[in-house]
C-alpha cells in the first residue's frame, strides 16, 4: 500500500507540473498580445445609445412639463 500511495503522489506532482507548464505557456503567449486593441471594437461602443429612447422621452417630458407648469403658475400669480 505504501508503494501505491507514493506512486499516486508522484503522479499528482507530475500532473501539476504539466498543468503549470501549460499555464506558463499560455501566459507567455498572451504577454505579447496585451495592449493590442482592435480599432473597430471601440467604435461599436460609441455608436450605441447609453440611454434608451423611452428613458430619454420620459426625461424630456418631465423637464418640459415642469417648465410649462412653472410658467403657467408664474403667469397666474404674477410672482416668480
Amino acid at each position: 500500500r505504501r508503494a501505491q500511495k507514493q506512486k499516486k503522489g508522484n503522479d499528482m506532482a507530475g500532473a501539476s507540473k504539466r498543468v503549470l507548464q501549460a499555464k506558463q505557456k499560455k501566459f507567455n503567449s498572451n504577454i505579447h498580445k496585451r495592449g493590442m486593441v482592435d480599432i473597430n471594437s471601440s467604435t461599436k461602443d460609441k455608436e450605441k445609445f447609453t440611454v434608451g429612447p423611452v428613458v430619454l422621452a420620459f426625461f424630456i417630458f418631465v423637464v418640459i412639463g415642469s417648465s410649462l407648469l412653472q410658467m403657467i403658475r408664474t403667469l397666474q400669480t404674477g410672482k416668480p
